[in-house]
């Protein structure tokens, strides 16, 4: 009896192995992984920070979260987009990029007027080639912020 039950744990774990294995070679058979780590802020929903398919990178909107707490930083748009592109660096770095992988930004302001502020401030993340972008007004962003972006990165 001891046997046989021992013997069933074993078939039945070595089943789930190999379903687990199965699962992942076929996710990578896709070329899709997921790029997460603890030095961005964890995502707000049903969402991955990045994903990584072939030698392309899709970086999800990054608003101004502080990784370590978990707090919105709105103390001043400037304040909000260096910790954005922070936060995005931090992702790009666990893709083992930087921001001069960098090809295409969508930036999201809840208010247009501080495009310019914006901009200055961005420039200095892009010293050569900056990258493809639109920069769009919206009624909203999610907790409150004043400023989201999204970026793609190819190797």
């Amino acid at each position: 009896m001891k046997l046989s039950v021992f013997l069933l744990l074993v078939v039945l774990s070595l089943a789930s192995l190999l379903l687990l294995n199965f699962s992942k070679k076929e996710k990578e058979a896709f070329g899709h992984k997921v790029i997460y780590t603890s030095k961005a802020p964890k995502p707000i929903g049903p969402y991955s920070q990045a994903i990584l398919t072939g030698n392309t990178l899709y970086v999800s909107g990054q608003i101004a979260i502080h990784p370590e707490t978990g707090s919105l930083d709105t103390t001043s748009i400037e304040a909000e987009t260096k910790l954005v592109m922070q936060n995005i660096s931090a992702v790009l770095e666990q893709a083992k990029m930087n921001t001069a992988h960098i090809v295409k930004t969508t930036i999201y302001l809840t208010d247009l007027a501080d495009f310019k502020k914006v901009n200055e401030l961005y420039a200095t993340f892009f010293k050569e080639n900056p990258p493809a972008r639109e920069t769009v007004q919206v009624a909203a962003l999610p907790k409150g912020a004043h400023i989201e972006i999204s970026v793609t990165a190819v190797k």
